[in-house]
């Protein structure tokens, strides 16, 4: 995730600001319909991950394996493949074969529909996308619609009617990235207030560079986080302790579910912020989410 990534963090502060005042009232809301236990899915943008073999993955494994294996390390995925082309059914068997059923995909929309024809006239796109990602049956997360920094609240009346029209068997999470909607608190409430009516989580970034886009409005029971990390520097694990006792406290309040993205440039430094972010969390709910880990691998006998 390029988007807001900074090379010098000198004078970034990466503090979590306090909730939204909405947020408290929204997770009391859903007290009263919180599934026993509510859940948490941490994962990464793909599973094709070469570096991992022969520490997260088992050496020499074929690339029609790396699903199944990194299904063993996360539980969910950002899966960033289906904003370049809607899979097919063979495909998307195939995925959903590869994983347990605990596991969720969480299908980013094809850019064909939120950047090329910035949800213009994509009814038949966006129903051809919602039954391809039906196939993946109870592994199905949310979905999320990530609109271009370009598209700004001129167009709040088209987001809103696409919303309206949006296939309601796909749960979907709204991420906004021009800087209007962030910069006027009314505009925000707003759009805030009409994801909320249609049950849609407002996506949350935490980025060097926007640390507008961290809004810490909940429009729904759900948290919808995409972290950009920085290389494990001491920032990374500062953000990953406060954003355990921030989910920490969501859950007890009121929370359903919990996605947790990590975006790192080596994606060998995904894992362990995940074990350190889990770690922190298990410490302060006892939820037993099992992090990532190193697995043993074959020895290849010697002569001698």
């Amino acid at each position: 995730m390029d988007f807001g990534r900074l090379s010098d963090l000198r004078y970034v502060d990466f503090r979590l600001p306090p909730d939204h005042p909405e947020t408290a009232r929204v997770l009391t809301q859903a007290l009263p319909t919180q599934p026993a236990p509510p859940a948490v899915y941490v994962g990464c943008p793909i599973w094709t991950n070469k570096a991992w073999l022969g520490s997260y993955f088992p050496q020499g494994i074929r690339d029609t394996d790396y699903l199944h294996y990194y299904a063993r390390q996360f539980n969910s995925i950002e899966l960033n493949t289906t904003h370049y082309r809607i899979p097919d059914a063979p495909t998307v068997r195939k995925w959903r074969t590869a994983v347990p059923d605990t596991f969720r995909f969480c299908p980013k929309l094809p850019q064909v529909i939120s950047h090329d024809r910035a949800l213009y006239n994509a009814d038949d796109l966006t129903q051809s996308f919602c039954r391809s990602i039906e196939g993946l049956g109870p592994t199905l997360g949310h979905a999320f619609l990530q609109l271009p920094p370009t598209f700004g609240p001129e167009h709040l009346p088209r987001l809103e009617r696409y919303l309206l029209d949006f296939p309601d068997y796909v749960p979907l999470a709204v991420e906004l990235r021009h800087p209007a909607w962030f910069s006027d608190r009314g505009l925000l409430d707003a759009v805030s207030a009409m994801l909320e009516a249609l049950s849609k989580p407002l996506v949350l970034s935490d980025v060097a560079g926007r640390r507008d886009v961290l809004h810490q409005r909940l429009t729904a029971p759900v948290a919808f986080l995409r972290l950009n990390g920085h290389a494990l520097v001491d920032s990374d694990f500062r953000r990953a302790d406060d954003w355990a006792a921030r989910v920490a406290g969501w859950l007890e309040a009121g929370l359903h579910t919990a996605y947790v993205f990590i975006h790192q440039k080596d994606i060998l430094h995904s894992p362990i912020w995940a074990e350190h972010f889990l770690r922190r969390l298990h410490e302060l709910t006892g939820m037993q989410v099992q992090p990532p880990r190193v697995i043993p691998q074959a020895v290849q006998g010697s002569l001698f």
